[in-house]
């Protein structure tokens, strides 16, 4: 059973973190381009603020954002402010989210996010830590996939894995890195590629932060995995 408000927990420390490393750049170096194609950090710490807010509205029952249009542009609008109303945007949404989650709710209601994806409402701080330690690494400040914990980790492969589980572009699949095991791909009664390696490496290449050079597989190519 997801625990929500453990997750919860881990959002709020998982924000300090971020908070606390961003906090030892200046506005150069946050105008400076992420590791994301076509974004600077500042469109990173925008979008994380927010996100927060856009969680907010799914947990209260209104749309996560008005429109993909709106929602690009709002983080257009927010990446060149200065550092220091950058961190205290993080900061303060994040605060409009944890007040969210301890509201009184139903935490078994199904919420829509965006084009048309539902989830469980309480699968939401989950998804919102996801935004919050993924896009640290984005960064690009000594924040590395190796620093993430690894329960956070185990889990987001789990999530991942099965996000493309029945995809028809991806071979039937099992993941393992030595200890712990996941399939995805096309269903099927056994898998034709096992890819192994670090669960680092195995959460960068789900998740489209690495190209998976440090992985191996047997039994055919590494697949190529579909966007996100």
């Amino acid at each position: 059973m997801i625990d929500h408000a453990r997750d919860l927990v881990s959002v709020r420390e998982a924000t300090d973190r971020l908070l606390t490393a961003a906090a030892k750049l200046d506005n150069a170096s946050a105008a400076e381009p992420s590791r994301l194609p076509g974004w600077s950090r500042g469109h990173v710490l925008a979008h994380i603020a927010r996100n927060a807010d856009a969680l907010v509205n799914v947990l209260q029952g209104r749309p996560m954002y008005v429109s993909a249009t709106a929602r690009d542009a709002d983080i257009e609008r927010d990446a060149p402010r200065p550092l220091d109303v950058q961190l205290t945007d993080v900061r303060e949404s994040g605060s409009r989210f944890q007040e969210a989650g301890a509201a009184p709710a139903d935490w078994t209601r199904t919420v829509e996010l965006r084009n048309g994806v539902t989830d469980a409402a309480a699968r939401v701080p989950f998804r919102r830590w996801v935004e919050v330690e993924l896009h640290h690494v984005d960064l690009g400040i000594g924040y590395e996939l190796e620093d993430l914990p690894a329960e956070f980790v185990e889990r987001e492969i789990d999530f991942l894995a099965d996000r493309f589980t029945g995809h028809a572009d991806v071979p039937p699949t099992r993941l393992t890195d030595g200890t712990h095991a996941w399939s995805t791909g096309r269903e099927a009664d056994a898998a034709e590629v096992t890819v192994r390696g670090t669960a680092p490496d195995l959460l960068g290449w789900l998740a489209g932060r690495r190209d998976g050079a440090g992985l191996t597989a047997e039994g055919g190519a590494l697949p190529a995995l579909p966007p996100l």
